[in-house]
């Protein structure tokens, strides 16, 4: 009897664990779907807006010719997939950043870039955490992989108020985070 127990103990357990779904934390997805779109608008900023790119067949038609486009490099398939490869690599230099005014938390970023100045920030608001500094990354790359055609989609109209339509209306990261940034 007491072994009839225990195994359907062990099938209750088995059930219930194959189905509760880990919980996003929505501070960390907002803030990896804002951190993206920041530095995916400072990739495209950095390329010439002239420099253009060779997309279509590269099948011959039985005429002899050749089907190709030029588009701008910005909007290419191509470029877009390869800075989307490796763009969830700067979340390192973004952290928590707790707001003493407004109370709000929110992912910043306090690294400079490239060629600018260190961003006049108070350091004191920041939450460091080199331990559980992977968080961001890992929703990062969740937001990649999930919201992939979108965000190309998005890129190539040019969307307005892209990190709106991206983390608020298509993912929903944001809809419940108020914040002035967007």
């Amino acid at each position: 009897m007491s072994l009839c127990v225990i195994q359907v103990a062990v099938l209750l357990v088995t059930f219930f664990c194959s189905h509760v779904e880990g919980k996003r934390d929505p501070i960390t997805y907002c803030g990896a779907c804002r951190a993206l779109v920041d530095e995916l608008q400072h990739e495209i900023r950095k390329v010439n807006p002239s420099k253009t790119i060779d997309v279509g067949s590269f099948r011959i038609s039985p005429d002899g010719t050749q089907v190709q486009n030029k588009v701008a490099l910005v909007k290419s398939e191509v470029y877009l997939t390869e800075v989307l490869e490796s763009i969830c690599e700067k979340m390192d230099d973004y952290s928590l950043y707790y707001d003493p005014k407004t109370k709000e938390k929110s992912f910043k970023r306090f690294a400079p870039r490239d060629s600018e100045d260190l961003p006049s920030l108070d350091f004191n608001n920041f939450q460091f955490n080199p331990v559980d500094g992977s968080p961001l990354k890992f929703a990062c790359e969740h937001v990649v992989e999930e919201h992939d055609e979108e965000i190309l989609s998005l890129v190539t109209q040019e969307a307005s108020n892209f990190a709106y339509k991206l983390c608020t209306e298509i993912a929903g990261f944001c809809k419940d985070i108020p914040h002035s940034e967007l």
